[in-house]
């Protein structure tokens, strides 16, 4: 997701009230679904593309049967060759990479390691990017240790080297890695590498109360809020950031008197530190005693015996996370835990993840020279990928073993995920498993439909460079997407 307004400094981005309703849709009314010839698709989605308001936007998409061989025709082809910024519809091709080479049953572990170095017990805690490491998993650590009754301990070290390289993308805009959705991706990750609040009315012309979602972050960030309470017939906005460097927040904006409350989030800086001081705290509650703590300049060749660990659920249930709930910070992991565990000695994770993904792409079947990526979330606006690409990855994977985990880590429509509120009442819901994206003037869906009359189709619908409202262009993308499932056989 991008911000939508734009703020007057540098180190805040912005936040449209609204706008996650906007990426899930509003719900699809009923209507009548007449059958469709496949020759009237063409003239049919072609009356939608080129409606006068579309006339400055690009369009990209690509309709085919699910299994058709290379010789049959597409049953609509627009642009399909030519690259477009695919925002998150980017994350089909990093979980089908993902998939293929670490197996549904890949888990990450976090590990603790114990030495005793004759001046007492270090501990050294590695991280190996598990996206989905919170809390709870943290006090786990703690218990584990706890129950050995280690302490004190001398020293506790956090090795944050399993990913190498640069935890900010490069390509990433500033505004972008404010924001919750823009959080860094290293090794010891905690939390998704955010923290929330939730900005409250209160009387008119007072400022918003924020309220921590975890209170102790009171103490580790300042506040800088210049919001206000407005009249119930007053303009709301809100701009939520924080500044790149210090653990400063940054609210500016108005919300009516009497209205919901709003609940946002920002990125954490020097994620290895927060992830060790938060650790200590808990080994505390532990009745764990840290003496002293360090970040590791390098990884250890021998970190000693690993006494506490914990691991993820399956890759399979972390690709729900990416695709269902388009979790940015799961996709990068992902995309990271290839160069990692393919590539360890490679000075960037990231680089080498990216090319074990083009590898493995080519295998499945896409052409290498029909998409360039420069993240694995689709975030950055450097993502160049056509609807050629994503509907070879989706046939690609319809063929592989692993075609089960990979279809149904996405959204259905009328279910749930980014689909939950689309395409109901109509005769995909619940027949429709795809992808959806959006960055500003950027949106677009891809997948799987199986229409009740027709045989399951492939497709890509992508729309970059528009300035109508997200809900008008989406409304266009549910209109065309919508026809395939009125297809029939037709002589």
């Amino acid at each position: 997701m991008s911000p939508i307004d734009r703020s007057p400094f540098s180190q805040i981005f912005s936040l449209s009230l609204g706008i996650l309703l906007a990426l899930i849709g509003k719900p699809s009314p009923a209507q009548a679904s007449p059958s469709l010839c496949p020759a009237d698709l063409a003239p049919r989605i072609s009356a939608i593309t080129n409606r006068p308001e579309f006339r400055r936007v690009r369009w990209g998409i690509l309709v085919q049967r699910l299994g058709a061989p290379a010789t049959e025709a597409a049953l609509y082809a627009q642009d399909a060759e030519r690259y477009f910024i695919p925002a998150s519809n980017a994350k089909l091709l990093t979980t089908a990479a993902a998939l293929t080479q670490l197996g549904q049953d890949y888990r990450i572990r976090t590990s603790v390691y114990q030495q005793d170095t004759g001046n007492g017990v270090v501990l050294r805690v590695v991280g190996r990017g598990d996206p989905s490491f919170d809390s709870e998993d943290l006090a786990d650590l703690a218990k584990q240790i706890g129950d050995r009754t280690l302490s004190p301990i001398q020293q506790l070290i956090a090795d944050d080297h399993y990913f190498r390289g640069d935890p900010l993308n490069p390509n990433w805009e500033w505004e972008d890695i404010q924001a919750g959705y823009g959080a860094p991706v290293n090794s010891l990750i905690l939390n998704e590498n955010l923290v929330g609040f939730t900005l409250v009315p209160q009387a008119l012309g007072q400022p918003l109360k924020i309220v921590w979602d975890d209170p102790a972050e009171a103490d580790r960030w300042q506040i800088n809020n210049r919001s206000r309470t407005v009249a119930a017939d007053a303009e709301e906005f809100l701009q939520v950031g924080r500044d790149l460097g210090r653990p400063v927040v940054q609210v500016q904006g108005h919300l009516r008197v009497g209205s919901a409350s709003e609940a946002v989030a920002i990125s954490i800086t020097q994620p290895d530190r927060h992830f060790l001081q938060l650790f200590r705290q808990s080994l505390k509650q532990a009745n764990v005693n840290v003496l002293g703590t360090a970040i590791a300049p390098s990884p250890a060749t021998n970190p000693g015996t690993e006494i506490a660990f914990v691991e993820s659920a399956p890759l399979s249930e972390l690709l729900i996370a990416t695709n269902r709930s388009s979790n940015n910070l799961y996709a990068e992991s992902l995309l990271r835990q290839l160069g990692a565990t393919q590539n360890p000695n490679a000075e960037s994770s990231l680089d080498a993840g990216l090319e074990i993904l083009e590898n493995t792409l080519t295998r499945l079947g896409v052409a290498a020279d029909s998409y360039q990526l420069a993240d694995g979330s689709g975030l950055s606006r450097h993502n160049f990928v056509s609807p050629q690409a994503l509907v070879q990855t989706l046939q690609g994977m319809a063929r592989s073993p692993l075609a089960d985990p990979y279809r149904n880590s996405l959204s259905l429509a009328g279910a749930n995920g980014t689909l939950r509120n689309r395409f109901r009442n109509t005769p995909l819901e619940g027949k429709l498993q795809a992808k959806t994206g959006f960055l500003s003037g950027m949106t677009g869906i891809s997948g799987y439909a199986s229409p009740p009359n027709y045989s399951p189709i492939t497709f890509a619908v992508l729309i970059n460079q528009f300035d109508q409202p997200l809900t008008e262009v989406q409304g266009a993308i549910d209109e065309i997407v919508g026809l395939l499932g009125q297809l029939k056989p037709c002589p």
